[in-house]
């Protein structure tokens, strides 16, 4: 049972279902928050950090990788697998 406040589940089920697709920010804002939401970018860094840690809590560490210059993508492969 990982304890998730629910934009943070909307994240984790979006990168469940988009699983070693690599998403920017903005595509981010858009599928999860929806595209009538402003908010800034780094609104997403906030909730990526949060998802992470309530993942590491549970000793699920890794799944959401960062892509330098493109974004984050969820892989169920450790970051040394991916590369």
């Amino acid at each position: 049972n990982i304890p998730l406040g629910p934009t943070e589940f909307r994240l984790l089920h979006f990168f469940m279902s988009n699983a070693e697709r690599v998403h920017s920010r903005t595509q981010l804002l858009d599928k999860v928050w929806g595209d009538r939401v402003f908010v800034e970018d780094r609104t997403v860094d906030v909730h990526i950090r949060r998802l992470r840690n309530a993942l590491m809590a549970s000793n699920h560490q890794d799944l959401i990788q960062t892509v330098r210059g493109s974004g984050y993508r969820f892989s169920a492969q450790s970051s040394e697998q991916a590369g």
